[in-house]
């Protein structure tokens, strides 16, 4: 009975490690303490796999922060900044890397491929001195071994490490980062050499840089790092994994004729392709590694279906030669429906968190050595039938008005310039006016507020009389700064989808489904099980008391289809577009609800437009064509006089500027100031832009308060490429994560410098 899971999330079903890592970083707790917690969560992770069944078990899938920054330990490749003078890497060093400290920045952090988890990437350059410098998995390996679990230890593979990385500040843009393999691969030899002299029988490497689109010399890098490993390699089974798309065929065949490699592991969730592959052609004799349970999301897997895949490929590998297995590490979904005691029982029939994922991929390898549990087998079909019939899950109103859509592309009936222009006459804003991207800094006393009015604590009375008071102070502040266009601070709001999603039909929320984002920040992604309509009018209320309150315009605040489909788990029974035009349709609604009553500033912010942007160029134009259509249903209907926003975060925008133009919103605003003005270099090389545009003028996510002449001074740099009638002048962010006491002073040196600039500009015409 084989089976495995490609890797665990680490911050336990309750967050135990968010917490444990936050009191150490506040000096409330010592590092003994945050050992101790992650040891115990290793612990019962390993146990909890071995008692239910599992033969292969992933150790070293833990990490402090990212496994990324793990092996970057693991190579000694500190930047210099960090002041690291060799020996073992210990947590003052690796969390300065990961978060920065009093006297230097944090290492950059990105996407991990298109998921919503982020990583610590590595800055190389041909001066690094690799060391090996943290035995983290070596001892981990052991500690398991302690415990009686013969784990397979997981490494990120050599090349994706270095394909990964970014070279250095300071180092030419073209350095070539495969050049340092043959620096890196003694040191995975020497790990490999521990591990084996440890006991290991198996070890694993992650290389999902393989279903990229990758240009011949990288793939020769392949084949290049492995064939140099293959004498250490030797005497252990090596299996290699990949996931998040299906592979290409050059891919696929450079990878399966890796020297000194036992095993391959692929996702067959989202690389449907891929089995065309292996039922093509498998090399004899290797095992294959079958990602058939969905590690990205939280339903329940169609055990009759993964069976009769599972059936088919062991005619072609052979019996002993297959392993079910996750189609990736299960640090992307949830962890435990156990935590769930809130949630609707038919809905949760229809789940399965990281620890009943553990759970199927069992089920189905004990089915496949003739063992099938037909009551697993069942209650699994019963739940999926009424997944498929519940009346919760269809609304046919809603199936209708979404395929009506096809026919048109949805603009608005004048262009860009024409209408700033008829905004203008309307809002008669000064030139570079001045707005904040949302939310205004969420206070002790403001989250008890909400939380006691989620608990019926506090009488709805009591509590609108709260946020009222809280709208009053944040437009009174806005004013004596002398911002142009307001917003009301979105102090009834937990979070930008959640928010939406619970006024939404169609979604469900978890108690306890928290994925981790980066560090230890987690999210816990909304369920859209059904079909999405809006019941009624979300955000009116708020929006008009709010703007009752000045004469200045006063932006309505909305979340846009896109980024609510890409921060939550989404329905699998239906494509990806179905659903956004779904939430895009409803968006529209309270849209033109807010225009209604007296609304002219609207913003939709996409904040992770890019983030659904598939791996392969292949797939990007339908993915984008789609997206950048929903955002334009949500507004198509309005006046010219209606003023739309929308807001980006952190991103590489210059491949995808001209979807950004199609949006064809009025005014965006992007978060640019840590992209180290990448963005502007877009409009530098040329591309027209007619629409309003706000890169921010000062990073939101650090306490740093910047001065009003390094705030113009970046505004000068914005106006030696954009158009002066287009630029507004904005934070990069939202501000809720910020003190009054950074905020005050910050936007207070936004607005003089704003200001101090205008004065410039007239006095130079």
């Amino acid at each position: 009975m084989a089976s495995h899971i490609v890797g665990y999330p680490r911050m336990g079903p309750k967050r135990e490690l968010k917490f444990a890592l936050e009191s150490f970083w506040d000096g409330k707790s010592s590092a003994e303490d945050l050992q101790k917690v992650a040891a115990d969560l290793r612990e019962s992770i390993w146990k909890q796999m071995a008692d239910t069944g599992i033969k292969y078990i992933p150790s070293n899938t833990f990490s402090y922060y990212d496994q990324m920054l793990d092996t970057t330990a693991m190579l000694g490749a500190v930047p210099p900044r960090y002041g690291w003078n060799g020996g073992e890497i210990g947590f003052d060093v690796y969390f300065s890397m990961a978060r920065g400290n009093a006297s230097v920045p944090a290492m950059e952090m990105t996407k991990w491929f298109d998921t919503n988890y982020h990583f610590i990437v590595p800055e190389l350059g041909p001066d690094v001195k690799f060391s090996y410098a943290s035995h983290k998995a070596v001892t981990e390996y052991k500690e398991a071994k302690a415990l009686g679990v013969d784990t397979v230890p997981v490494l990120i593979g050599p090349v994706s490490y270095l394909l990964l990385s970014k070279p250095a500040k300071g180092v030419e843009k073209s350095f070539s980062l495969l050049s340092l393999l043959g620096k890196i691969l003694p040191i995975y030899k020497e790990v490999i050499s521990e591990l084996k002299e440890a006991g290991a029988s198996w070890i694993q490497f992650d290389e999902p840089t393989l279903v990229m689109d990758l240009e011949s010399h990288k793939l020769q890098a392949f084949t290049g790092a492995y064939s140099a490993l293959e004498s250490t390699l030797s005497g252990l089974n090596v299996l290699i994994e990949t996931y998040f798309a299906d592979i290409p065929a050059e891919q696929y065949k450079t990878l399966t004729s890796l020297k000194g490699v036992t095993a391959f592991g692929f996702d067959l969730v989202r690389g449907t392709k891929t089995l065309d592959l292996i039922k093509g052609d498998f090399p004899k004799g290797k095992y294959l590694f079958a990602g058939v349970v969905d590690g990205r999301n939280i339903w329940a897997n169609d055990l009759a279906a993964s069976f009769s895949t599972l059936e088919t490929l062991e005619g072609i590998v052979g019996k002993d030669k297959l392993v079910v297995s996750t189609s990736c590490s299960l640090l992307h979904t949830a962890v435990d429906l156990v935590n769930e005691t809130k949630l609707d029982k038919e809905i949760k029939s229809w789940l399965a968190f990281a620890a009943q994922k553990v759970v199927e991929v069992n089920a189905l390898a004990k089915a496949l050595a003739g063992q099938k549990d037909e009551e697993i087998f069942s209650a699994n079909a019963a739940a999926l039938a009424s997944r498929k019939s519940s009346p919760r899950v269809n609304n046919e109103a809603v199936q209708k008005a979404a395929a009506a859509l096809k026919g048109s592309d949805h603009r608005r009936a004048t262009n860009v310039s024409a209408r700033l222009d008829a905004q203008q006459k309307k809002l008669n804003l000064p030139i570079l006016p001045t707005t904040t991207i949302g939310s205004f800094p969420q206070t002790m006393e403001l989250r008890k507020v909400r939380r006691e009015y989620k608990a019926k604590k506090v009488t709805e009375d009591d509590y609108v009389k709260a946020i009222k008071e809280e709208i009053r102070k944040v437009v009174k502040l806005q004013e004596e700064f002398d911002i142009d266009v307001l917003v009301h601070g979105e102090p009834e709001r937990n979070d930008m989808v959640e928010y939406f999603g619970e006024q939404l039909s169609g979604f469900a929320f978890s108690a306890n489904g928290w994925v981790q984002s980066y560090g230890s920040r987690c999210v816990k992604p909304p369920i859209i099980y059904g079909d999405v309509s809006r019941p009624k009018s979300m955000t009116v209320f708020w929006s008009t008391l709010a703007q009752s309150m000045t004469a200045r315009p006063m932006k309505g605040m909305l979340t846009g289809p896109v980024t609510i489909l890409n921060w939550s788990f989404v329905r699998n029974d239906q494509p990806r577009y179905e659903t956004c035009y779904q939430i895009a349709l409803a968006i529209k609604d309270e849209v033109e609800d807010l225009e209604k009553n007296g609304i002219t500033v609207i913003q939709i912010d996409e904040a992770a437009l890019r983030e659904g942007l598939p791996l392969r160029k292949s797939e990007q134009a339908f993915y984008l064509d789609w997206a950048v259509h929903s955002f334009r249903i949500t507004n198509c209907g309005v006046q010219d006089t209606t003023q739309i926003h929308t807001h980006m975060c952190y991103s590489n925008f210059n491949d995808i500027i001209q979807s950004i133009i199609d949006m064809d919103a009025d005014v965006i605003t992007i978060e640019n100031s840590r992209s180290d003005e990448k963005l502007l270099s877009v409009f530098r090389e040329g591309v027209k832009y007619g629409a309003g545009i706000g890169p921010g003028v000062y990073d939101i996510h650090s306490p740093r308060i910047p001065s009003t002449e390094e705030i113009a001074d970046r505004i000068n740099k914005m106006l030696a490429v954009l158009e002066t009638n287009i630029l507004w002048v904005n934070p990069d962010c939202g501000l809720k994560t910020r003190k009054y006491t950074e905020v005050k002073p910050a936007l207070k040196n936004m607005v003089d410098a704003a200001k101090l600039l205008r004065t410039q500009l007239a006095s130079a015409k």
